[in-house]
């Protein structure tokens, strides 16, 4: 069974920067595509980033330029390095799951598409 271990997260000033790691095991197959969505209440999810196992990434342009979502191969380790952070990045983010099928893109535009998602870590950007 496909599991999604959250750690990071927690409150910073504007300008600051949080790192959440989510650790992925289960997958029986080698290809598959990590990324981060994030939710507030009343709000839509909104897709952040996605890496596949190839590397390939993708990013919404909310985040393009300081966010970096990153795959430790040897951990199964999916990174996400949050610069610049802005009071209007304070949510819930989850780290999430899907094979392979398709591409990071897809799912950074498509963040319910995600088979499996983490427990949810919380971000919080103080002005």
């Amino acid at each position: 069974q496909v599991q999604l271990v959250e750690s990071g997260g927690g409150s910073v000033q504007t300008g600051g920067s949080l790192r959440l790691s989510c650790a992925v095991s289960g997958y029986a197959h080698s290809r598959y595509v990590v990324g981060y969505f994030r939710q507030s209440p009343g709000k839509e999810r909104e897709g952040l980033a996605a890496i596949d196992t190839d590397g390939k990434t993708s990013y919404a342009d909310s985040v393009k330029g300081r966010f970096t979502i990153s795959f430790d191969n040897v951990n199964n380790t999916v990174y996400l390095q949050m610069d610049s952070l802005r009071p209007e990045d304070t949510a819930m983010y989850y780290c999430a799951t899907a094979s392979g099928t398709w591409s990071a893109p897809f799912y950074v535009q498509r963040p319910h598409s995600f088979g499996y998602k983490g427990q949810g870590t919380q971000v919080t950007v103080s002005s």
